[in-house]
């Protein structure tokens, strides 16, 4: 099964380009940004790229995209709901790639990177705090708020501005993640994880709790596919990170080289064929206590500083 789930990451890497077309670059992935102190996604160039560069005034942005520049989400007032965005993730559905994207200020977006039309977006509101954000393979969108305390999915394929919803309660809601092997819908709270199966229709969607999971310990941020082990998540808290199998139903421990870097991680994810290891955590160094400017990669280990960026989270654009 580990063979076949990376023939079909290589397959996909054809897509590595934001747009969906093969590229030339580095077969390494490359890398999405969150940036808030310019408001944008940075796609940045592959790891093994990444790591020798060393233009400081430049950034080794080969694409990227800002809420703030488009005029087809003036009605959203992005000025306000694009406000530190927090998440950004890239999936592909029926051939074509997706930003798919969310910010503290209320916005939740979905962006063709082809075309740069935007699929959906719905602005839900400061006090919610969206925090992220997955597509299904129906073209509806789950969305986690962790000042809300819920995790919505809303009808998205029924139009750009599609507002019904089946809701889902969860105090702190940070993460969301589909699985493709189980068709569950996995989200990640304040000190749990949760299994929602989708039901209802797409125009109607319905929410099913069939488990749930208690964390080792508090403080759930992120939750990602381990893309080397289908099946498997990675789950960061406040103070460790952890791979979790639900299969067997356990947490394990995952330590890096230097213990400090499992506190705190905003954003964790690895690349399969080299087992890389992506993470970001705040440095708590300049006027944005939860920013970093510094993404770190482990398995080699390695740290790239982005000078005047102020980093939430980084993933690999990857092609689920």
């Amino acid at each position: 099964m580990y063979g076949r789930a990376l023939a079909a990451v290589g397959a996909a890497l054809l897509l590595c380009a934001p747009g969906g077309q093969a590229t030339g670059k580095s077969p390494g992935w490359a890398i999405a940004a969150v940036d808030q102190g310019s408001r944008r996604v940075l796609v940045l160039q592959s790891a093994e790229e990444l790591m020798p560069y060393q233009g400081p005034d430049r950034l080794p942005v080969w694409w990227s995209w800002s809420a703030d520049r488009e005029p087809e989400l003036a009605d959203l007032r992005p000025a306000r709901s694009w406000t530190d965005p927090d998440e950004a993730k890239s999936r592909v559905r029926q051939g074509r790639r997706h930003l798919i994207a969310t910010a503290s200020g209320g916005l939740a977006v979905v962006v063709d990177t082809a075309t740069r039309r935007v699929r959906w977006a719905a602005d839900l509101g400061a006090a919610a705090n969206p925090h992220s954000i997955e597509l299904l393979p129906d073209g509806n969108v789950a969305v986690a708020a962790s000042t809300g305390g819920w995790v919505r999915l809303y009808a998205a394929s029924q139009g750009p501005r599609a507002a019904r919803y089946a809701d889902h309660p969860l105090p702190g809601a940070h993460g969301v993640q589909w699985d493709e092997r189980t068709g569950l819908l996995w989200a990640l709270g304040e000190d749990a994880l949760v299994a929602l199966r989708v039901g209802g229709t797409p125009a109607e969607p319905a929410l099913t709790p069939v488990r749930r999971v208690p964390l080792p310990d508090r403080g759930g941020h992120d939750l990602a596919p381990v893309l080397a082990e289908p099946g498997r998540f990675w789950v960061s808290t406040l103070r460790h990170l952890y791979r979790y199998d639900p299969a067997a139903d356990t947490f394990a421990p995952v330590r890096l080289a230097d213990p400090a870097a499992e506190r705190d991680v905003k954003s964790i994810g690895d690349e399969p064929f080299t087992g890389r290891l992506l993470t970001v955590a705040p440095d708590h160094q300049g006027s944005c206590d939860w920013c970093t400017s510094v993404i770190t990669l482990h398995r080699p280990e390695g740290v790239r500083v982005l000078r005047g960026a102020r980093l939430y989270k980084a993933r690999w654009w990857s092609a689920l």
